[in-house]
């Protein structure tokens, strides 16, 4: 009997399985059936060669009128081969390269599907490189099912195994398979008129109307984002019956007297989100939520009140960091906020004072010694650090909550090794200043509860994003160079930031070459008598500090500097920030280093300078980040800019989505009804009992390189 999990070499041969896992995976018969139509052609619906427009995606049936090889290149070694067909109403040449057996392969008078883009040459319409399909005409049509139906699936495919060849694969699969296990429950399915899994399969490979191919590939597309949303529904459910200590807030406490000093008033938007932590706090099972900002939003404020309630509540608050810069940036800002009430049991502390310690892997002895023992007897309330405060040898007395910046840094495990140490279960507070559109939110970040800040504090100044093209206007380049001098002339400064250029050896040699080279080059050429400094990934701790407290200080006119810098340092001075090959950084990231100027009274100015063509891809990201300093506007794009996969991870794991139908970007709707279904599902049967073919679904995501993914976002 033939299944999903059958091996395809079992079905269709070794010689036709082998190019399939080369190309896209595929190893068993469910990766071929979910490789899903990339779109369908209609028989009766052809482009007519006389109504062929440049640029358009077409699939054409056509008689071959002539076909002819010509050499061409040094000695002749190179083949183009010109197939001219027509259908009756018009001619349109199908240029391929390198394939002079397709002179005996479509010969005269040959009928055929060709699928590509029309381009132009020499005035004339033409398909290079498309798809070709023979058709054979002795065949009995009412044998040839693919004609007979008139649709044709069209799949995405190589060279080596055309759409047609995978078209053919896939009816074998299909008329060799026996009954699925279907993962979407009967009563769902007839809710939402859904087709069984093998009715569905059928529907969207061999589908015989248009009705049927849409109505599969709605199927799948549900299936999807149900699965992913039953994952979570079990999480937050298991998360309900875990148990915390309620951290309620407590009158006449730290966190009211530090409210009482703060030098402004906080947004709308931060007491909104302080009040749903407040909230979650004072429950007795444990706080899960998302904390979501704009650089420069308040983020750091609201994570510093939770820590304060939970101190007051007697237990003790972790700030875990992704760098040593960023977390001895948190350390000095928030002693530097609680003033006296960071120094308790210390000369000049207050009465309701705690203390605050930093740990980090680049500490001195005594320093750490002292942070080590603050922690475990339950001075510090409050201690900030690194991947050092994961080590087996840091305690707490009562740790009752973690507060993770930058989350997306960390794996699960990592998080896991402070959170599982207690039977009772800290508080979590996630924090990211990568803003997430919503439906991005709730596929990848599904068990956690959600707050966002979107206003900024008043007082926030605008940033002017301007790209300096400086292949085509080199004088632009020059100038940029010029306001980064006139605005240190007015007592401000500057950033310059370098992109790793090519692979980084292990010990960061490339990286830090070609910002040694910047650095030399601007001080003895267009930055030259200005007090310029470097930091990269390649010096020490110590070093690292030492330089960024210089710039904070105002000691250095202007930092070169890797991505070191893109969160956590906070210079108001600041104004500039010039990105070399701003081509090389995402959208989301160059959003996040530009957050770094226009912190303080003046407007910021951020130069994007690239070489990129002005046409390209790359081009658009930079555009698109010139065009607004809305993040969140800014995240939908880049989404939509990027290829899908990559939302969710694919680029990380190394491999292609599991999503295939689903856009997390797009398909809000289908993600909010699959969320509901599976929260009610999940919360009558937890375990999934009732379910088996949804279980081994669930099971299969949990274990896949996409889940691996999902539990570190």
């Amino acid at each position: 009997m033939v299944d999903l999990t059958t091996k395809l070499v079992n079905v269709i041969g070794d010689k036709t399985a082998k190019p399939l896992e080369k190309a896209f995976g595929m190893r068993v018969v469910g990766d071929l059936l979910r490789h899903y139509p990339r779109r369908y052609a209609e028989l009766g619906k052809l482009t007519d060669l006389s109504k062929l427009e440049v640029g358009q995606h077409v699939t054409i049936m056509a008689r071959v009128a002539s076909v002819k090889n010509y050499s061409f290149g040094p000695g002749g070694k190179r083949t183009r081969t010109e197939v001219v067909v027509t259908d009756g109403t018009g001619r349109l040449t199908l240029t391929f390269f390198q394939q002079a057996w397709r002179l005996k392969a479509m010969g005269d008078g040959s009928l055929g599907l060709a699928a590509g883009v029309v381009s132009q040459f020499n005035g004339k319409l033409q398909l290079t490189h498309p798809d070709w399909e023979p058709i054979d005409e002795s065949a009995d049509p009412t044998e040839s099912s693919r004609l007979s139906r008139g649709i044709i699936p069209l799949y995405r495919a190589t060279a080596k195994m055309p759409t047609w060849k995978i078209a053919q694969c896939v009816e074998m699969c299909l008329d060799a398979v026996g009954p699925m296990d279907d993962p979407l429950p009967e009563p769902i399915r007839a809710a939402q008129g859904f087709y069984d899994m093998s009715g569905s399969f059928e529907a969207i490979h061999r589908p015989r109307s248009e009705k049927d191919w849409q109505v599969g590939r709605d199927r799948f597309r549900f299936e999807e984002a149900f699965v992913v949303q039953t994952v979570f529904a079990q999480r937050r459910h298991a998360l309900e019956h875990e148990r915390a200590v309620a951290r309620p807030p407590v009158d006449g406490g730290l966190r009211d007297r530090f409210e009482q000093q703060l030098p402004f008033t906080l947004t709308g938007g931060q007491r909104t989100v302080v009040g749903e932590v407040s909230a979650d706090l004072s429950r007795t099972h444990p706080m899960h939520r998302l904390l979501q900002g704009e650089v420069g939003s308040g983020k750091t404020i609201v994570a510093l009140l939770a820590m304060l309630q939970v101190v007051d509540a007697g237990a003790q608050a972790a700030l875990l960091a992704p760098t040593e810069v960023l977390a001895s940036q948190h350390y000095r800002a928030i002693t530097a906020m609680l003033g006296d009430l960071a120094k308790g049991g210390m000369l000049g502390g207050a009465d309701v004072a705690t203390r605050v310690r930093l740990l980090t892997g680049s500490l001195g002895a005594k320093a750490r010694n002292a942070s080590l023992l603050d922690a475990a007897s339950g001075e510090a309330g409050i201690v900030i650090g690194t991947h050092a405060l994961i080590q087996d040898h840091v305690q707490f007395a009562e740790l009752g909550l973690l507060v993770v910046d930058e989350q997306h840094r960390f794996g699960v495990e990592q998080r896991a090794a402070l959170v599982d140490r207690s039977e009772v279960k800290p508080h979590v507070l996630v924090m990211t200043a990568t803003p997430i559109p919503r439906t991005i939110a709730m596929t990848v970040f599904g068990d956690l509860e959600v707050s966002t800040l979107r206003e900024l504090p008043a007082g926030r100044q605008p940033i002017q994003t301007t790209v300096v093209p400086y292949l085509e206007r080199p004088a632009w380049l020059e100038r940029g160079w010029e306001r980064v001098r006139e605005e240190v002339g007015k007592g401000r400064q500057a950033y310059v930031v370098v992109s790793r250029i090519g692979d980084v050896d292990e010990d960061g040699t490339n990286e830090t070459s070609s910002l040694v080279e910047l650095h030399e080059e601007l001080v003895g050429g267009p930055l030259h008598g200005l007090r310029v400094g470097a930091l990269h990934g390649r010096m020490t701790p110590d070093e690292k500090d030492a330089t960024m407290n210089a710039f904070a200080a105002g000691d250095l006119d202007v930092l070169v500097a890797t991505t070191v810098v893109e969160v956590g340092v906070d210079v108001p001075n600041a104004t500039v920030m010039v990105i070399m090959d701003a081509d090389r950084f995402g959208v989301s990231q160059l959003h996040q280093l530009r957050g770094r100027v226009g912190r303080g009274s003046e407007a910021g100015l951020c130069l994007l300078v690239t070489g990129s063509d002005p046409d390209s891809p790359a081009r658009e990201r930079l555009d698109a980040v010139a065009s607004t300093t809305d993040g969140f506007e800014l995240s939908r794009l880049d989404a939509e800019l990027r290829r899908e996969g990559d939302v969710l991870g694919a680029a990380q794991s190394g491999v292609r989505s599991s999503l295939r139908l689903l856009s997390v970007v797009k398909d809000g709707a289908v993600i909010d009804e699959a969320r509901a279904e599976a929260d009610t599902l999940v919360l009558a049967d937890p375990s999934l009992a009732d379910h088996p073919a949804l279980a081994a679904a669930v099971d299969e995501l949990e274990h896949s390189e996409q889940a691996d993914y999902l539990e570190r976002t």
